[in-house]
């Protein structure tokens, strides 16, 4: 419908600007909302307020501006989107892995492993979701939450509908997960006494869904806590390019094996981009203040592209999705806390 909209009423070269201004404007908002100490302690970052302002926008006034703004939203959702994503490899290094041991390594793949594996049995099986959904939801929930929802749009082609579907689930739950982890931290002491806060944190940040809920949730409990959390939680988000591959890959066979020749495979090559931004970044050839603004640029760049999923996002379709999603949710959640609790056990036992 976008591509309808797109040529029936915008051409030229300067026809996205209006949409970019506009996507622009509700990223800059969410910026600064989120930075409020009162927003942050809620776990709520640019991200998550930018697809809400632009769900508002979108569900209210936006068609008066459709045909003015719709080629700059498409782009944002296509073009901002990879770049954001190649960007976000210069928050990661190599040494992170290192600082969080084979044993948090270990533990963010099988928890992420599993957690993916598990969305495709629930979804498919006792939900009977479509594949997009609950492919999105799935890595959403394995891997770091809106960030990989968005990365993985583009790869199965899913309908914006789907995308903001599977966000509100993840935020849902991430937010929640906020305030439950700091209060099963003294019952998971005083259970497993020997339980230390950087083991907790580790905990945190292979489980929850957002970095800025992880980053709430873990200065909640201790600075140790916080530090290992946030490690863990960045090595999770490392995986996400492989994740891409293996699923560009999985689409790619399927095509194969049932003969489609309909429609161009999409490989994510924006995710080979990432893993070598990411070990460029290991390289510490740049200097942080200029690492620093690269990363505040692509924050921008990411939050312009939620506000434009959120403008093209109508609460028609999100409600016709059903209660499915956010059961499906709902255990992912539960296995996230008690399955990766148990995945943390026996790892950190196995090879302490």
């Amino acid at each position: 419908m976008a591509e309808i909209t797109l040529s029936r009423h915008a051409s030229g070269p300067l026809a996205p600007l209006p949409g970019l201004l506009l996507a622009l404007a509700i990223a800059a908002a969410a910026l600064w909302l989120g930075s409020l100490p009162q927003i942050a302690a809620l776990g709520l970052g640019a991200l998550t307020l930018a697809i809400l302002f632009g769900m508002v926008i979108g569900n209210t006034f936006y068609s008066h501006l459709a045909t003015h703004c719709d080629a700059g939203v498409l782009f944002a959702k296509q073009y901002l989107l990879r770049l954001g994503i190649i960007l976000y490899g210069f928050r990661l290094t190599v040494q992170q892995i290192a600082d969080v041991g084979i044993s948090g390594v270990l533990i963010d793949v099988l928890t992420l492993s599993s957690t993916f594996l598990l969305a495709c049995w629930l979804g498919r099986r006792l939900f009977g979701l479509d594949r997009d959904t609950v492919w999105l939801i799935g890595a959403g929930s394995s891997i770091c939450g809106a960030a990989a929802i968005l990365a993985t749009e583009p790869v199965i082609k899913a309908e914006p509908s789907k995308v903001a579907v599977a966000i509100s689930t993840v935020v849902i739950f991430g937010t929640l997960a906020i305030f439950i982890y700091p209060m099963l931290y003294p019952l998971a002491s005083a259970i497993w006494p020997s339980l230390s806060l950087t083991e907790w944190g580790v905990f945190t940040g292979s489980t929850m869904h957002e970095v800025a809920q992880v980053v709430a949730a873990g200065h909640a409990v201790s600075p140790e806590t916080e530090n290992a959390a946030v490690i863990a939680k960045m090595l999770r988000v490392m995986m996400l390019a492989p994740f891409l591959l293996l699923l560009s890959a999985r689409i790619r066979a399927t095509a194969s094996v049932n003969g489609s020749t309909s429609g161009k495979m999409t490989f994510p090559w924006f995710a080979l981009i990432f893993i070598g931004v990411a070990l460029f970044n290991s390289l510490h050839l740049l200097p942080p203040s200029l690492v620093n603004t690269i990363n505040q640029l692509d924050t921008l760049l990411l939050a312009m592209a939620m506000a434009a999923l959120g403008l093209t996002t109508h609460a028609s379709a999100v409600k016709r999705a059903g209660i499915k999603p956010l059961m499906m949710g709902l255990i992912l959640f539960i296995w996230l806390i008690v399955g990766g609790g148990a995945i943390n056990l026996i790892v950190q036992h196995l090879l302490s």
